[in-house]
């Protein structure tokens, strides 16, 4: 089992990290050339910038049981069907049960926005969000260890 973070903008790589080091877990970091995220005792593994780039090299990476740390509802359903895990930035573990939903959210979300009309983006980021992003993460680690 691993940690994989697609952390083009990812608010939590370093918990994630921590996490990880933590629980001795390897933990791999990817990104673009444009973002270059380089963390002490973790491997970065550094894509060309392109369309979907970063995802297809994760998927490359992972496998049964890995945890990939991403906002990126395509790139969770994919990693879902690899019988991997993903969890967003805000402690979201994916599932088969939610995933149908948040891609139909994004379909629709993005039909709005080719018609012309604006979507609200996200809100500022609370430390909430990263307690529960942290507790959710190691409730995931315990549960897939069981």
């Amino acid at each position: 089992m691993k940690i994989i973070i697609d952390a083009d903008a990812c608010p939590v790589t370093d918990i994630a990290v921590k996490i990880a080091k933590e629980k001795k877990i390897q933990c791999l970091i990817i990104c673009d050339n444009a973002h270059k995220i380089m963390r002490d005792e973790v491997e970065t593994i550094v894509v060309s910038q392109g369309a979907d780039a970063v995802d297809f090299a994760i998927i490359s990476k992972t496998d049964k049981k890995d945890i990939i740390v991403t906002q990126d509802y395509g790139l969770a359903s994919i990693i879902l069907s690899k019988e991997a895990f993903a969890i967003n930035q805000d402690g979201l573990i994916y599932s088969k049960f939610n995933i149908e939903s948040l891609l139909f959210s994004r379909h629709m979300s993005q039909k709005m926005r080719n018609a012309g009309k604006r979507t609200k983006g996200p809100k500022k980021r609370t430390m909430n969000q990263n307690k529960d992003f942290e507790k959710n993460l190691i409730k995931l680690l315990e549960d897939i260890n069981k």
